[in-house]
């Protein structure tokens, strides 16, 4: 059984534990405000983007002739995916959830016998999937330097990817991401960037025509990379508020269990005292009457 000096050292080490997990809680939240405002003010605009995308690709009549950003090159041979981690931990689950929705897909794409290359972004991400999947990783990504992510980080990311597949490395490109919804959900995503992934739910009855200004190709030229960039920043987004909001709820856990295991740690210090304090008292009182 421990000392209660023993006790006592534990007792003010968890109280100290408590501190910091409740200041960390503290600056999560004031943190996730800015992070899930950021998030819903970019997603209206992703999103449209993405539905222009769709429409695209569903009003092509032959895809010989259209870009192959649009509508792929032909093979599912190669996939690329790109999985987007924090470079921090302490936020639970955040980045097991995305490394187990990747590593699922990764089983399948091998399965298949088809080829797999991985671009990690976040050091948290490439600790975990590097023992079983190093041999697949091309690059690794991180901007813990970066105090925020902006769209130029977003674009250094899709440029890489646009290059990658220029140079025909990869026919298929997925992004792993979590979707913020409140601050206890998070859900994992997969969405599939290149080519763009047609969706039921995207289909109309009512055939959605585009008339183009000055010239098509030039137009489609500028926007499908610029899609690829958006995409990614709209990940970004959703990973800081979702980041935020996993952390906030792990600093809240663990405060309220640092403040259950103190008053469990002092129940037993009390009880081990009063303990000794007895036995001093019959060893006093065994020894008067020795007397």
């Amino acid at each position: 059984m421990a000392s209660l000096d023993d006790l006592r050292k534990r007792i003010v080490s968890v109280k100290s534990t408590q501190k910091i997990t409740k200041a960390m809680k503290m600056v999560a939240a004031a943190k996730l405000r800015k992070a899930q405002e950021n998030a819903e003010k970019g997603r209206p605009y992703s999103e449209k983007m993405q539905n222009i995308i769709l429409n695209l690709t569903e009003s092509i009549s032959d895809p010989s002739n259209a870009p192959k950003l649009l509508v792929g090159t032909g093979k599912e041979q190669t996939h690329l995916c790109v999985v987007m981690t924090s470079d921090r931990g302490l936020c639970g689950g955040f980045n097991s959830n995305i490394c187990r929705l990747a590593k699922s897909y990764f089983l399948e794409i091998l399965k298949e016998n088809k080829t797999l290359q991985i671009i990690t972004i976040g050091s948290k991400g490439h600790d975990q999937l590097k023992r079983e999947y190093g041999k697949y990783i091309i690059n690794k990504l991180s901007f813990k330097d970066k105090k925020k992510i902006s769209f130029s980080e977003a674009d250094e990311v899709g440029k890489i990817i646009l290059d990658l597949f220029n140079k025909n490395k990869f026919d298929k490109c997925v992004l792993f991401y979590n979707n913020f919804k409140n601050i206890i959900t998070q859900i994992p995503q997969a969405q599939q960037i290149i080519p763009a992934e047609k969706k039921e739910s995207s289909k109309k009855n009512e055939e959605i025509f585009y008339e183009f200004e000055p010239d098509e190709d030039e137009i489609l030229e500028n926007l499908l990379p610029k899609n690829i960039s958006t995409q990614v920043f709209k990940a970004f987004l959703e990973n800081s508020a979702s980041e935020q909001g996993s952390r906030m709820t792990a600093m809240d856990n663990a405060t309220r269990n640092a403040g259950d295991l103190v008053k469990s740690l002092t129940i037993v210090y009390n009880r081990s005292r009063q303990a000794a304090i007895t036995k001093e008292l019959i060893e006093i009182i065994s020894g008067a009457e020795s007397l």
